[in-house]
């Protein structure tokens, strides 16, 4: 069952839907989903990601890795700081969320002694950049002058670029396959309430990509197109080092199997999972699953080498999860069960282990990774 909204928030999703139904007028009536999406999600003050409500960890809507414990940005401080020597690099993270997962990794770094001289946040959101300054200034007060906020990416970078949960939260296309070929979703205006409508595919891009699949009559499913320009982008501005990219989702074969028909994409609000993407907008998240062989095309296509793709599970024992657990004794149950449980959550194929996975795209040579050791599926995208 889910909680009611407060009347401030309900009062908040009314004027994002104000908004949305703007845009979609002075569009003549029509607007992609992906407009729909971004719009959602970003619009300065009013957005999901762009306005003031509790986003992560228990109290928010759904809990990402780094709120479940610190072990996890531990791991993977061990997993970065040989590319960071090897490079003489920094840390670019890339929608930092909270904050949380840039305090545990300069911790860590910090005590191994690799520490980058600068850790450097992109973040979009005025009101997450505040929390993660105010994360920063409370955990890690000693290292919070090495953090600096990003307005856009740089020209030129070296060393690492991580971003945990950051492709499945950009705004997909949604295509509808049908008898006479593949035609783009998009949102209509249908009395107060929005509803959808197909629409033949103009952008060449997208409708290569649409062909390209060759789904059967009936199926709906998402084009990631914004996550290629993404990947893109990254690969133009990275001159020597590691992008680390961590998500929930699948290769290609998997991605539109036969099964998946109505694609991916789901509304997150307060830990429940919703299909329906209309449901009080600016108070819940949307999201679609990662295809992971369009990121892998998009890097190759970028002139990034393929360093690993594998589960979360893998990349993170490969990199030391288990040790980073024990630092805790098994006697001490107090504190050792909860990070204990985290753990299992992380790694198991029933929670996070299997369905999260990691990918690594490098340029300069990069010795590789000892998350990719064990477990590389490479061979599936």
């Amino acid at each position: 069952m889910l909680p009611l909204p407060s009347a401030d928030a309900l009062a908040h999703s009314q004027r994002v839907t104000a908004h949305l139904r703007a845009l979609i007028e002075e569009a003549g009536g029509w607007i992609p989903f992906s407009r729909y999406m971004e719009a959602a999600l970003y619009t300065p003050g009013l957005g999901y990601y762009a306005a003031g409500a509790m986003k992560f960890g228990a109290a928010g809507d759904f809990i990402t890795a780094p709120e479940m414990t610190p072990l996890f940005g531990r791991t993977l401080a061990h997993a970065i700081a040989p590319v960071l020597m090897e490079t003489g690099g920094e840390v670019l993270e890339l929608g930092a969320g909270s904050g949380r997962l840039a305090a545990d990794l300069l911790g860590e770094l910090n005590r191994l002694g690799t520490l980058p001289a600068r850790y450097c946040i992109l973040e979009v959101s005025a009101d997450l950049r505040q929390r993660q300054q105010e994360t920063m200034a409370r955990e890690q007060p000693q290292l919070a002058g090495r953090v600096q906020w990003l307005d856009a990416l740089p020209e030129h970078f070296n060393g690492v670029i991580l971003g945990n949960e950051v492709l499945d939260a950009l705004p997909v296309e949604l295509v509808h396959w049908t008898e006479a070929g593949p035609q783009v979703r998009g949102v209509v205006l249908d009395g107060d309430a929005f509803a959808w409508q197909d629409r033949s595919i103009a952008d060449p891009v997208l409708r290569a990509r649409a062909d390209a699949l060759a789904l059967p009559p009936g199926y709906v499913s998402e084009i990631n197109l914004a996550a290629d320009a993404l990947v893109a982008s990254l690969g133009q501005c990275l001159d020597r080092g590691l992008i680390l990219m961590i998500d929930y989702g699948f290769s290609a074969s998997e991605y539109y199997h036969p099964q998946r028909h109505m694609g991916t994409l789901r509304v997150h609000v307060r830990h429940h999972a919703l299909d329906d993407p209309f449901y009080l907008p600016g108070l819940a998240d949307l999201t679609a699953h990662v295809d992971f062989s369009a990121v892998a095309q998009a890097g190759v296509a970028a002139g990034l080498e393929l360093a690993g793709y594998t589960s979360q599970a893998s990349f993170l024992l490969n990199s030391g999860l288990t040790e980073q657990l024990m630092q805790t004794p098994p006697t001490e149950a107090a504190a050792y069960l909860p990070q204990a449980n985290a753990v299992q959550r992380l790694v198991s194929p029933a929670e996070m282990g299997e369905l999260f996975k990691v990918i690594g795209l490098s340029k300069g040579g990069i010795a590789p990774l000892a998350g990719f050791a064990r477990g590389d599926r490479r061979h599936a995208l």
